[in-house]
C-alpha cells in the first residue's frame, strides 16, 4: 500500500491564478472544476470559483486548491495570517508552513526564484548549519514556503 500526502490550500476567489503561478514555478498539469461544473445554479456568487483545483508534476510535486464559499478577498493575510523573523526567531500565527526540499542549491534556487516573484522574504535562501541553502518567504497568495536543500 502506498499513502501520499497533499497539501490542499484555501483561497478566498483566487486559486485559479494561484494553481497557474504554482504551474509556472513547478510546471506540471492543473485540473480545476469551479462550483458552476458541480451544479452551482448560474448567477449565484462564486459560480466560476474553483470548487477543485490540483496541480501535479511529474517530480512529484503535488498541491490542491479551492475557493473558501463566499470569500472573495484578494488580500492573502485575511486567509493565512503572517510570518516573520524577530530575534533570531520565526514569529508566526499560522498553522502550517508548506515545505519544498531538493537535492541541489541549484534545483532549489529556480524555485526559489520563481515563487520569490511577489513575495514577502522571510528568510532569504541562503547556507545554513543544517543545509547548503535553506530559506522562507510567503508568496504572493499568501502560502509560506520553507525551501532547503536535502542533507548529504
Amino acid at each position: 500500500m502506498t499513502i501520499n500526502t497533499t497539501t490542499h490550500l484555501n483561497f478566498r476567489g483566487t486559486a485559479r491564478q494561484a494553481l497557474d503561478f504554482y504551474r509556472s514555478v513547478f510546471g506540471g498539469e492543473v485540473t480545476a472544476a469551479t462550483y458552476g461544473q458541480f451544479g452551482m445554479p448560474e448567477g449565484v456568487p462564486g459560480f466560476d470559483k474553483i470548487v477543485f483545483g490540483q496541480l501535479e508534476t511529474a517530480e512529484g510535486i503535488r498541491l490542491m486548491a479551492y475557493d473558501i464559499p463566499g470569500q472573495d478577498d484578494p488580500d492573502p493575510a485575511a486567509t493565512a495570517g503572517s510570518t516573520h523573523r524577530e530575534n533570531g526567531a520565526t514569529i508566526t500565527d499560522r498553522t502550517f508552513f508548506q515545505s519544498l526540499r531538493a537535492d541541489s542549491l541549484d534545483e532549489l534556487r529556480g524555485y526559489w526564484d520563481g515563487l520569490a516573484e511577489g513575495a514577502t522574504v522571510v528568510e532569504p535562501l541562503a547556507a545554513s548549519a543544517w543545509s547548503a541553502g535553506f530559506g522562507m518567504l510567503t508568496d504572493r497568495f499568501g502560502v509560506t514556503w520553507v525551501l532547503d536543500v536535502q542533507a548529504g
